[in-house]
């Protein structure tokens, strides 16, 4: 088992900044993926940002100049940091453990094993 923890949410104006922290525990942190998804009311979840265990990256196209993820593997946390935020980006974000190594899955939501409770993040207009 794995439990995460997500922080950082909140309320933030238009262009502004905020950075999601996930906790992981339950298993050697340097050992797994980590993506963060996010779910807008009325909205399928839909992939953020993915980080292997070797340190590689991905985006969507939505966020590509504006979020970044990043890991602390002395930490055991991912990090979220997103810049230029806009109303759009209101969601629900999550963030999953992928437990075996399959790039060709970080962005598939069936592709993770444990998921946070999500952190609320709402952009103002």
């Amino acid at each position: 088992q794995v439990q995460l923890v997500e922080s950082g949410g909140g309320l933030v104006q238009t262009g502004g900044s905020l950075r999601l922290s996930c906790a992981a525990s339950g298993r050697t942190f340097s050992t797994v993926d980590m993506g963060w998804f996010r779910q807008a009311p009325g909205k399928e979840r839909e992939f953020v940002a993915a980080i292997t265990r070797f340190g590689n990256t991905f985006s969507a196209d939505s966020v590509k100049g504006r979020f970044a993820i990043s890991r602390d593997n002395v930490k055991d946390t991912v990090y979220l940091q997103m810049d230029s935020l806009t109303p759009e980006d209101t969601a629900v974000y999550y963030c999953a453990v992928r437990i075996l190594y399959d790039v060709q899955r970080m962005k598939i939501i069936s592709g993770y094993d444990y998921w946070g409770q999500g952190t609320q993040v709402t952009v103002s207009s």
